[in-house]
């Protein structure tokens, strides 16, 4: 059974840092596309950041490149999201999301999403 647990979300200030984790399990972790996207009250899900399975290269939203930063550990199965200079519009649900092929048929795996909040 495919697992994708989110931890690390949370209160904090304006400028603050966080860094989110997604433990995986229940498929090959080191041959999925990882990624993050978060959705806002009212707004729809967008993506955050990805990384490839191949190489690790990483692609992000224009307006989150250079705050951001995605990582992943394939031996532990696990994507990383750090968060730098965090601001009040980055407040949302961060959902960790897994892309590959099953028996050649594409699959997209979701987490259940964890808070975070950038408030004074």
């Amino acid at each position: 059974q495919v697992h994708l647990v989110e931890s690390g979300g949370g209160l904090v200030q304006p400028g603050g840092s966080l860094r989110l984790s997604c433990a995986a399990s229940g498929f090959p972790f080191s041959r999925y596309v990882m990624g993050w996207y978060r959705q806002a009250p009212g707004k729809e899900r967008e993506l955050v950041a990805i990384i490839t399975n191949t190489d690790g290269t990483t692609d992000y939203a224009d307006s989150l490149r250079g705050r951001f930063t995605i990582s992943r550990d394939n031996a532990k199965s696990t994507v990383y999201l750090q968060m730098n200079s965090l601001k009040p519009e980055d407040t949302a649900v961060y959902y960790c999301n897994a892309k590959g092929r099953k028996f050649s048929v594409p699959v997209d795996y979701w987490g259940q999403g964890t808070q975070v909040t950038v408030s004074s």
